[in-house]
């Protein structure tokens, strides 16, 4: 299931990550690519070390964490430091699926991918992040400060950049509900008991729906 959020950082946050950006340098973003991944990876990478890239990361970790529908979507338990990603033109990151466990002791298992767009479209030709599906390619290319989740067992890639520059934040998370099936079955109810709770705040079946919702999270959750 995928999802794109709207609001995750405003455009007080947008600036000043721009700020953040501009104090700091990159590197060869096959730098943290898996053994294939490196193959087809070609973009560059804010320096991880560095006390802006830090701070950075705090900002969009905590952005993602204090969205509510984000929560709802993700039921996140683990979320990864984020990488800083910039592609100019000729830059591009082939089909690949991304690493199953990530950072070590103890390592992250990666549910569900992130990805935060940090400059609009208008900004630069292609960079398209498309990912595989059983009813044909998905293309996503979202303004500024709006985010894309979805599985992270998806094969998917960064279309070439024509023209301009591209800037995203990438991260990963664990979830307490491993099946992306059952997440998106949680999701689902999540709807139907809210609007039940506003349109039949006392009605039976409103309860049994709030009951179903808790007992299969109970049923799913890994912790």
């Amino acid at each position: 299931m995928l999802d794109i959020f709207t609001d995750i950082l405003d455009r007080t946050d947008l600036k000043h990550i721009h700020s953040l950006i501009e104090q700091d340098s990159f590197v060869d973003g096959r730098k943290t690519a898996g053994f294939r991944a490196k193959q087809v990876k070609k973009n560059e990478q804010m320096d991880s070390g560095s006390d802006a890239k830090k701070e950075l990361n705090k900002l969009v970790i905590d952005r993602l964490m204090a969205s509510t529908e984000f929560q709802r979507f993700a039921f996140p338990k683990k979320i990864r430091p984020p990488l800083i990603s910039r592609y100019n033109p000729g830059m591009e990151y082939g089909y690949h699926v991304d690493d199953a466990l990530m950072g070590k002791n103890p390592k992250t298992r990666t549910d569900i991918s992130v990805t935060v767009f940090l400059n609009n479209p208008d900004d630069y030709e292609g960079g398209e992040l498309e990912m595989d599906s059983p009813f044909g390619p998905q293309t996503i290319k979202l303004p500024a400060g709006c985010a894309v989740a979805y599985p992270s067992l998806t094969l998917h890639r960064v279309a070439p950049v024509t023209k301009g520059e591209r800037l995203v934040a990438v991260t990963w998370l664990e979830s307490y509900i491993r099946d992306p099936h059952k997440r998106e079955i949680l999701r689902d109810l999540d709807l139907v008991r809210r609007a039940l709770h506003k349109s039949k705040k006392d009605a039976p079946e409103t309860d049994l729906a709030f009951k179903s919702y808790a007992n299969l999270q109970r049923m799913w959750s890994e912790t």
